[in-house]
């Protein structure tokens, strides 16, 4: 079977993109059956948290996962390689189609590129850690108030969100 693995860190973004990038891979690649898994959870939570841990119990010898990228498994190092050691001690095809990347055996030259695939991911979180530290920065010298409004309750919040589960 073939499972391409969609993520998104927020419900402001969109999955869209992702999906048409692996349909139009499926297509140019004769692949007809593809089942997706699409999730909306910060690459920094546990894969175990995530429906790709659920996925990955789930996955046979044989099977495909195809993602955009390899960062859209994990967001550290360590995180992409225990994902990886997985799919390979699984037997598990491994395509990540921005980094023009398939994995499909375990050898050194595939063990070099998912390092340099998972640094350059942790690296990009950083990055954008850093960059949203600065623009918080910026805009509390620029007289924004930055977090909840005075006399808002964080009870309230909790109370609908309980009703509404």
């Amino acid at each position: 079977m073939t499972y391409g693995y969609i993520r998104v860190s927020t419900d402001k973004q969109t999955v869209e993109n992702q999906k048409i990038a692996i349909k139009k891979y499926c297509e140019e690649n004769k692949i007809k059956k593809i089942k997706f898994i699409s999730e909306t959870k910060s690459g920094t939570v546990k894969v175990e948290k995530r429906l790709l841990g659920e996925l990955l119990k789930n996955l046979q010898k044989g099977d495909v996962l195809i993602v955009t990228e390899i960062s859209r498994l994990g967001r550290s190092i360590n995180m992409i390689f225990n994902v990886i050691n997985e799919l390979i001690e699984k037997e598990i095809k491994l395509i990540a189609i921005k980094n023009n990347f398939v994995l499909a055996k375990n050898d050194l030259v595939s063990k070099v590129l998912i390092f340099a695939f998972g640094l350059s991911a942790e690296v990009e979180r950083e990055l954008i850690s850093e960059r949203t530290k600065l623009g918080l920065e910026r805009a509390r010298k620029n007289g924004k108030t930055l977090g909840r409004k005075k006399g808002f309750k964080v009870k309230k919040k909790i109370i609908q969100k309980r009703k509404n589960n």
